[in-house]
């Protein structure tokens, strides 16, 4: 098997990734950087980003993405694509297999793999996702002003997501599997206590209507068997993420649902010489620009480790 040694990888290419990249490069660490199964991660399924600092007219998610690449491979990243497929992390040199032909030893590595969102699994959705279908009403609740809108969840972030969308939809119908919400009861009162948050229970979705966008959802009662069809705007779904972390849990520490803990105030790990930015590690925000702001955390907190070892 073909081994390359490296002074640090980077798995992952999302804003984190490519963030970490970009000061790793400037800081002269010739970072390798692998893409992983999704270049450009998560903002690639999102159409308009309207949130993320100096773009006054928006931009779309995977043009976004495609300016992070070119600025880290301008700075010196060598960007390749390629799967990271199991890691040992016992030793001070750390060993990465890609796509499970070739190892890659580094003295440092920068995990930024991301988070995957839940889906439902229903083919309308895959269909017109980016075209009224989200996982993320605070990237693109903004679009659907003054219209009525569906979500999908029982949770704290769907009914912070419900309360969110409340302040500038008509409407939020809110659909709910079961014949309670699991949300905190804090987070429930709230949602209860908004008037125009309308909550279907044990209420599944059946299919969301429309060609080209969302105009409307059908939603079946599981108690009753009746189907019942809402026009709405936009539908989002919020039955939570999956962070991309299942290859580190031999080594690296993480909390009952696979978020990657890192030391407060910092992007390490538990393991020396590993480091952690972006959704992989951070169940609150899941923003670009925190994603970004946590990449350059890490290649700072990575150039620090390298160097007290005398790299």
């Amino acid at each position: 098997m073909e081994t390359e040694k490296v002074s640090i990888l980077i798995i992952g290419s999302g804003p984190a990734g490519y963030t970490a990249a970009i000061y790793a490069a400037r800081a002269n660490m010739k970072p390798l950087l692998y893409q992983g199964i999704q270049p450009g991660g998560q903002l690639t399924i999102t159409t308009e980003v309207e949130n993320y600092p100096g773009y006054p007219d928006g931009i779309q998610g995977p043009e976004m993405m495609v300016h992070f690449e070119k600025q880290a491979a301008r700075m010196g990243t060598d960007i390749r694509y390629g799967l990271a497929t199991k890691v040992d992390f016992s030793e001070t040199i750390k060993k990465v297999w890609i796509d499970d032909e070739k190892l890659i030893e580094a003295d440092a590595v920068i995990i930024s793999t991301g988070a995957s969102a839940r889906w439902l699994g229903i083919p309308s959705e895959e269909r017109l996702n980016g075209f009224g279908v989200s996982a993320c009403a605070v990237c693109d609740g903004f679009f659907f002003k003054g219209k009525e809108v569906a979500i999908v969840g029982a949770g704290d972030t769907a009914a912070e997501e419900a309360l969110y969308l409340s302040k500038m939809c008509t409407t939020v119908h809110m659909f709910v599997r079961k014949e309670a919400m699991r949300a905190s009861k804090v987070m429930q009162d709230r949602v209860l206590k908004t008037p125009n948050v309308k909550i279907y229970f044990n209420t599944e979705t059946d299919e969301i209507l429309g060609e080209k966008k969302v105009e409307g959802v059908r939603i079946i009662n599981t108690k009753t068997n009746t189907k019942q069809e809402i026009p709405v705007s936009a539908f989002f779904v919020a039955i939570g993420h999956t962070p991309n972390s299942g290859i580190f849990k031999d080594y690296v520490t993480m909390d009952e649902t696979g978020y990657i803990l890192t030391e407060p105030g910092t992007t390490k790990t538990n393991v020396e010489g590993v480091f952690a930015s972006g959704d992989v590690q951070d169940k609150n925000y899941r923003q670009a620009v925190t994603a970004a702001g946590s990449g350059c955390m890490a290649a700072l907190d990575a150039e620090r480790y390298l160097t007290s070892k005398g790299h």
